[in-house]
């Protein structure tokens, strides 16, 4: 995406925490989308206070922490980020599908934004180029998702 996300040129008032949940696999990748996610909160007129981060052991247990995350009353929404490599055995697409699934699962079942910043890629230079390299940050992109939707919970229809 080029130039600054819409959702993080304007100030949000988010009523709760935002949880970030980061998976422990390529611990590089990984580091650069948090510190893009948490940099974008906090640019966003969220409290350094109101933004948790949370490691998972790898991307197969972001559901299940994020579920545990959005199910408390004083969170607005939960950023997962991961990085899923493919390597040469059907075992990525497997992990894509079921996290993929998991985390919408956990956004529609609470009601609160799960933002999407994992990672498939075909190699680490793929992954590279999506956390900070030519094709911008996931991070961000999935905190300033979880900032708009969270801000959409406040609309009344």
């Amino acid at each position: 995406m080029a130039g600054p996300l819409k959702t993080l040129t304007q100030k949000h008032k988010i009523k709760g925490k935002i949880v970030v949940v980061a998976a422990q696999w390529h611990e590089d990748i990984i580091e650069a989308l948090c510190q893009s996610a948490c940099a974008a909160l906090l640019h966003a007129g969220i409290k350094k206070s109101n933004i948790i981060t949370v490691k998972t052991p790898g991307s197969f247990e972001l559901p299940l922490a994020a579920l545990c995350a959005a199910r408390q009353k004083n969170v607005a929404g939960v950023v997962c980020l991961g990085c899923l490599i493919e390597g040469e055995t059907p075992h990525f697409h497997y992990i894509a599908q079921a996290v993929a699934q998991g985390l919408m699962d956990v956004s529609l079942s609470t009601q609160k934004p799960v933002g999407f910043g994992v990672l498939t890629a075909r190699d680490k230079k793929q992954a590279q180029d999506r956390a900070g390299g030519k094709w911008g940050n996931k991070g961000e992109e999935a905190a300033a998702a979880v900032l708009e939707m969270a801000r959409l919970g406040d609309v009344r229809f």
